[in-house]
């Protein structure tokens, strides 16, 4: 028995390190031949003009969908430098138990695949994805990350950025979003079509429900307070 914990455990150790220590030296390798991202505003602008969506000028106060996003998404988010060594490293124990990769990507790497990144998911994608997050987490402020993320994602039914879907969704400005409305927000940037919730309401209420649970976990919100948000009307346009 201890043999074969100490082989689980040396087998735990090479493929963490494959997943994490490898890809920072390929950051550090790659540095100087991927492109900068100084003109991510500029990118977000673009993208916004195209689909007529409103500009996020500056992050609203109170911003509970930033809140609910970051709990639900990225719960360290102020504290990784662009990508998350503690979530690669459970990816590495899932990819060893043939489970699957369980490592969330970090609003930075989101970011730069909505921007930068071609649609697909190979070794040489992974890695410029990784290497423009660190740039962008050093470029950028987390707030400026966090309003440039909010800025430009996709919300569905063509609401592309934080002020389309608030309006689309509940008529109201963001900074007027309550954390029921905010929640569901929050929940649609991983599945804007599984979770609509003109279409699946169940589907979207489920949904809700989790990212509330993120909140309580990440202590922004009190159970109570979950509770309470979830039993509140939505007001859905």
């Amino acid at each position: 028995m201890a043999r074969t914990r100490h082989r689980w455990r040396r087998r735990v150790l090479v493929v963490v390190a494959a997943v994490v220590i490898m890809p920072v030296a390929a950051v550090a390798a790659m540095w100087p031949v991927t492109p900068g991202v100084g003109n991510a505003e500029q990118l977000v602008r673009a993208r916004l003009g195209a689909e007529h969506a409103v500009e996020l000028a500056a992050l609203p106060s109170p911003d509970r969908v930033g809140q609910a996003l970051i709990a639900t998404e990225d719960s360290r988010f102020y504290a990784t430098p662009g990508i998350d060594p503690i979530s690669a490293a459970r990816a590495a124990v899932a990819m060893l138990r043939g489970s699957g990769d369980t490592g969330a990507a970090t609003l930075e790497q989101q970011l730069a695949k909505n921007l930068y990144v071609a649609r697909d998911t190979g070794i040489s994608t992974k890695a410029q994805e990784a290497e423009l997050s660190v740039k962008l987490d050093i470029q950028y402020s987390k707030d400026e990350v966090l309003r440039l993320y909010l800025a430009e994602v996709y919300f569905g039914h063509g609401f592309y950025g934080l002020p389309a879907a608030a309006q689309g969704y509940f008529g109201v400005e963001p900074a007027a979003l309550s954390w029921a409305q905010a929640s569901m927000l929050a929940g649609l940037v991983l599945a804007p079509s599984e979770f609509d919730p003109l279409h699946d309401f169940a589907a979207a209420r489920a949904r809700e429900r989790h990212v509330l649970n993120r909140l309580v976990a990440t202590h922004v919100l009190s159970p109570a307070q979950a509770d309470a948000a979830f039993a509140a009307p939505l007001g859905l346009a």
